[in-house]
C-alpha cells in the first residue's frame, strides 16, 4: 500500500515540476498514469504480480508519469529503477534532458546513469595490442589479427583512439567518438566478457569497469532492451541490479518481443567455424606451456582431442549439406509446395528453412554430438583461461606474455559459446505443446562458398515469463502503440502476459484534439499498392499532395520504390528532395529544420525506420504522406516458421499476425504528425486497400480520431 507520506511526496513533486515546466498543463491522463503505476508497483492490485501494461498516446507525458510513479516508491523501499528503451534517441532524451530536469525540480534526492552494454566500450588491452608506438610505418603499427585487414586510414583511427584514451579526452565508448567508427575495426577492439581481464589490477581502469562503478551508486539505471536481455540470460543481477530488487520501466515495449527473439537466436558459418577450430588446440597448448603447471596438461590434451572430434563431426555436416545442395537450394524465388523456404537474394545467397523446424535424423544426431563436444571444449578452455589468470596473479607468468594469449582465448571462448548454443538448438527436441524452433540453412557465395546454420525461437513469451515477470519486484510496460486493432491481446501473447494473472492494463487517450488539428485523407487511387502501375501513379500524383504543405514527410515501404519515385520527381518536376540513405538521418533532420526555419519548402523521403522515433514538432512537419500500408512480407525464416505454426493450429497467419502488426505500424507512422497539442497538419494515405479490403476498416478504426476525407 502507498503510505500517505509517499502520496504527498508524489503530489509535491508533480506540483514543483509543473511550476518549472514551460507551457505545462495538468492533464488528467498523466495524473491517472502516475496513480496507476504507483498503485501497481506498491502491490495494491496484486502482491505477487506488480505488472502494468500501458498504451499512452502522444502527448500524455508518459516519461514524467513513470518517473513520478516509480522513483519515489523505489527510494522509499530501497529498490532500483531500471528504465529500458529500444532506441538511443530515447536514452539520450532521458539522460540528457528528462531525468536531470526531474531531479532538479522534484525535490527527490537520487542518482542516475546511462548503462551501456559491454560491447559499446573499447577494451583497453585490445586497443593497446592493435597499435604499437615508435614505428614510422603505419601499416606496421597494427600488431593484431583483424577479420578484415585495416587500411592506412583505419590505422590512423586506431592510433587516434589510443591516444585519446590514454590522455583522457575520450571515455572509451563508441557513442562518444567524434566520427562513426568502421564496424570491422570496432569489432576487433570492443570489450567482451571472455577476453576481459578485470581479474588483473592493471585492467581495473578500463572504460567498461569505470562505467560500472558509477552504476553501483545510481538509483536509476537507463539501459536498452538488449542489455536487459543479456543480464536476464545470465540469471539477472549479474550486470544490472537483481530482478527482485528492481522496478523495470520498459519503454518502447512494442520492441520487446522481437529483441528477445533476436537475442535468443544463434548462427554459425560451417567452414568459418572449421577454420578457427583448427587453431583452437594450438591455443590450448600455448596456454598450457605458459602456465608451467602439470594441472594444465590434462585440459590442454582433452581440448586438443575434442577439437579433432569437433572438426570431424563438422566436416560430416558440410559433406551432408553439399550432397543435398540441389534439394536445399533451388533456383527460384518462391515458397515450394511443401512450404520449405528457398529464396535467392541480391547477393546470390539462398535460404532453406526446415519445415516445422524438423531437421533430418542424421543431422540431429550429429547436432547432439557437436553440442556435447563444444560444451566439453568450453569447459577445458575455461580451465586453461582461469589457470593462466592465476599464473599471472601468482607471478609465475609475465603479464606481457599472457595478455595476447588471453585475448586470443577470449575470442575462442566467445565463438565456442555461440557454437554450443547453435548445436543445442539443433539437438533440442521441440515440445508438442509449444511452438517449434525455427531452423534454417543459408548458402553463402558472396566471398567464399560456405553455409550459415541458424536457429531461433518463434515465440518468446515463456522466456520472458521465466526470466523476468516471475522474478521482478515490479514492471511497467509502455508505448504509444501496444494495442493492435484496439486490443492488448496480440501484445499480451507476444510477451507472455495474461489477462487474468493479476497484471494490469491501461489505455490512455492522447490529449490532442485530433478532430480539429489533423485531417486524414484517403486518396482516390486507381491502382492497388501491389500493382506494377502503382509506382507510376505515385510519380504522377505526389506533386499534388506535396503541395498541401511546406514541410513534408513521405513514407515508403521499399527503398527501391522510394529511390525510383525520388529520381523521377527530381527529373520531371525539378522537386528538391532529401532521401534516406543519401544523407545520414541526423543530416537530413538538421537540413530540414534549417529550411523550415528559413520558410523554404522541405521534403523528406523515408522508409519504415523514419516512421518511428522521428520528432518534428510544430512547423517542421505539417504534411505526412504514407504511400502504402506498412505490411511486412514474411520473408525471414522466423516469420515464415511463425506463419506455418499458426496455419498448423488452424489459424490464419495474415489476420493473426500481419494485420495486427500493420495496424500498429500505421499508428506509429501517423504519430509523426502531431507532436504537441498546438501542432496541425494533414495525413494522406495512398493505399486503397483501407477501403477495398475487409480488414481496411479495422485498421482505420485503430487510428486516432482524425477527421476523415475520402477522395472521389
Amino acid at each position: 500500500m502507498l503510505s500517505d507520506k509517499l502520496k504527498q511526496a508524489i503530489r509535491q513533486a508533480y506540483k514543483a515540476i509543473g511550476e518549472n515546466l514551460p507551457h505545462f498543463n495538468p492533464r488528467k491522463q498523466q495524473t491517472l498514469l502516475i496513480a496507476e503505476i504507483a498503485k501497481t508497483l506498491a502491490g495494491e492490485y496484486s502482491k505477487d504480480r506488480k505488472i502494468i501494461t500501458i498504451e499512452a498516446g502522444t502527448g500524455t507525458g508518459k516519461s514524467l508519469a513513470y518517473c513520478l510513479g516509480a522513483i519515489p516508491l523505489a527510494l522509499d523501499r530501497d529498490k532500483k529503477v531500471c528504465i529500458s528503451t529500444a532506441t538511443v534517441a530515447l536514452q539520450e532524451q532521458l539522460v540528457d534532458k528528462d531525468l536531470p530536469f526531474f531531479k532538479k525540480h522534484s525535490g527527490l534526492n537520487f542518482e542516475f546513469t546511462l548503462v551501456k552494454g559491454r560491447q559499446r566500450y573499447v577494451c583497453r588491452q585490445k586497443l593497446s595490442q592493435a597499435v604499437t608506438t615508435g614505428s614510422d610505418n603505419e601499416a606496421a603499427q597494427v600488431g593484431f589479427t583483424f577479420a578484415e585487414k585495416p587500411d592506412a586510414k583505419d590505422v590512423r583511427t586506431l592510433n587516434a583512439m589510443h591516444k585519446a584514451l590514454v590522455d583522457g579526452s575520450w571515455l572509451g565508448d563508441i557513442d562518444s567518438w567524434k566520427t562513426q567508427l568502421p564496424q570491422h575495426i570496432w569489432q576487433q577492439v570492443q570489450s567482451d566478457k571472455h577476453s576481459c581481464l578485470k581479474h588483473l589490477a592493471e585492467h581495473s581502469h578500463c572504460p567498461f569497469h569505470k562505467a560500472r562503478e558509477t552504476m553501483d551508486q545510481a538509483h536509476v539505471l537507463v539501459i536498452n532492451h538488449s542489455l536487459l536481455l543479456a543480464d536476464l540470460e545470465l540469471g539477472g543481477g549479474r550486470i544490472l541490479s537483481s530482478p527482485e530488487d528492481t522496478y523495470y520501466i520498459i519503454d518502447e515495449a512494442h520492441h520487446l518481443a522481437k529483441v528477445t527473439r533476436d537475442f535468443s537466436s544463434a548462427s554459425i558459418s560451417l567452414k568459418g567455424s572449421i577454420e578457427w577450430l583448427t587453431k583452437l588446440g594450438e591455443t590450448g597448448d600455448k596456454m598450457a606451456k605458459l602456465i608451467k603447471s602439470k594441472s594444465a596438461i590434462s585440459p590442454a590434451t582433452k581440448l586438443g582431442d575434442d577439437c579433432q572430434d569437433l572438426l570431424m563431426e563438422m566436416q560430416k555436416v558440410v559433406n551432408f549439406i553439399d550432397a543435398n545442395a540441389n534439394t536445399y537450394f533451388q533456383e527460384n524465388d518462391s515458397l515450394s509446395q511443401n512450404n520449405k523456404f528457398t529464396k535467392k537474394s541480391q547477393h546470390d545467397e539462398q535460404v532453406y528453412r526446415f519445415e516445422n523446424g524438423i531437421i533430418p535424423p542424421t543431422l540431429k544426431t550429429w547436432a547432439e554430438d557437436l553440442q556435447g563436444l563444444s560444451k566439453k571444449s568450453l569447459a577445458h578452455l575455461n580451465k586453461l583461461y582461469n589457470g593462466l589468470i592465476e599464473s599471472v596473479k601468482d607471478g609465475d607468468t609475465q603479464l606481457y606474455l599472457a595478455e595476447p594469449l588471453l585475448a586470443e582465448a577470449g575470442f575462442m571462448l566467445q565463438r565456442l559459446d555461440n557454437l554450443q548454443a547453435l548445436w543445442f538448438m539443433y539437438a533440442k527436441t521441440d515440445s508438442e505443446k509449444a511452438a517449434p524452433m525455427a531452423r534454417w540453412l543459408q548458402k553463402l557465395t558472396s566471398k567464399r562458398h560456405d553455409y550459415l546454420l541458424s536457429a531461433s525461437p518463434i515465440e518468446v513469451g515463456f522466456t520472458l515469463e521465466d526470466m523476468l515477470w516471475s522474478k521482478c519486484e515490479g514492471a511497467v510496460l509502455c508505448s504509444a502503440t501496444l494495442r493492435a486493432l484496439n486490443s492488448f491481446d496480440h501484445f499480451r501473447f507476444q510477451v507472455g502476459l495474461k489477462n487474468n494473472d493479476g497484471s494490469q492494463y491501461q489505455y490512455v487517450d492522447s490529449p490532442f484534439d485530433y478532430q480539429h488539428n489533423a485531417k486524414l485523407v484517403i486518396a482516390n487511387m486507381e491502382n492497388e499498392a501491389s500493382a506494377q502501375e502503382f509506382t507510376d501513379e505515385l510519380i504522377a500524383k505526389l506533386p499534388k499532395y506535396l503541395a498541401q504543405g511546406s514541410a513534408s514527410l513521405v513514407l515508403f515501404s521499399s527503398y527501391w520504390q522510394m529511390n525510383k519515385v525520388a529520381q523521377a520527381l527530381r527529373d520531371e518536376s525539378d522537386i528538391e528532395i532529401m532521401v534516406q540513405g543519401e544523407l545520414s538521418r541526423q543530416q537530413i533532420i538538421t537540413e530540414h529544420k534549417k529550411r523550415c526555419d528559413n520558410n523554404k519548402e522541405s521534403i523528406i523521403f523515408g522508409t519504415q525506420s523514419f516512421s518511428e522515433g522521428l520528432d518534428l514538432p510544430g512547423n517542421y512537419l505539417t504534411n505526412l504522406i504514407i504511400t502504402k500500408l506498412p505490411f511486412s512480407v514474411p520473408t525471414s525464416p522466423v516469420e515464415q516458421a511463425q506463419a506455418e505454426y499458426v496455419t498448423a493450429k488452424g489459424g490464419n497467419p495474415f489476420m493473426t499476425l500481419s494485420v495486427p502488426d500493420t495496424a500498429k505500424k500505421l499508428v506509429q507512422a501517423c504519430g509523426r504528425l502531431l507532436r504537441n497539442e498546438r501542432d496541425k497538419g494533414i495525413i494522406t494515405l495512398l493505399d486503397k486497400r483501407v477501403v477495398t479490403k475487409r480488414y481496411g476498416k479495422q485498421i482505420l478504426d485503430s487510428l486516432p480520431p482524425f477527421s476523415r476525407v475520402y477522395e472521389k
